[in-house]
């Protein structure tokens, strides 16, 4: 799924676990969480994205990248018909709360096009992203 900057930070880095959608989703499963090329420039001086740790010179702040993987667990769609629901402070009212777990920031971006809604990465990203981890963790018990 594509995010814009500082949100795609703030899963990679900061502890959002809620990404918030215009339509729910069907899917369940894994994620490739792609920054996308556009910048949520108002969102950058926010205190929920302040306190994720922005930090624009982040390899992971960059844009047109895979720059994590998480599990969409379950989606909570109550706020769209106004109801309460107990998302979290990352949770915005009127839209879908997509619920991720799992969330694993990678070692560096991968550079790659995204898309606006859910698309499916090719084999070859898929596998790129498989050894950039695998790699990672060979390196870490070393």
């Amino acid at each position: 799924m594509s995010v814009q900057q500082p949100w795609a930070f703030a899963i990679a880095r900061g502890g959002k676990s809620v990404s918030n959608q215009s339509l729910p989703s069907a899917y369940r499963g894994p994620l490739l969480i792609h920054a996308s090329m556009r910048v949520d420039l108002k969102a950058c001086d926010s205190p929920l994205i302040q306190a994720a740790g922005w930090d624009p010179r982040d390899p992971l702040a960059t844009i047109g990248a895979i720059i994590a993987v998480a599990e969409l667990d379950h989606v909570c769609s109550a706020a769209v018909g106004n109801a309460p629901c107990d998302c979290g402070p990352w949770a915005a009212p009127g839209l879908h709360h997509w619920h991720l777990t799992g969330i694993r920031a990678l070692p560096r971006p991968i550079v790659a096009l995204g898309r606006t809604d859910l698309w499916q990465p090719s084999p070859t990203l898929v596998n790129e992203v498989n050894t950039m981890f695998a790699a990672a963790a060979f390196n870490n018990a070393t």
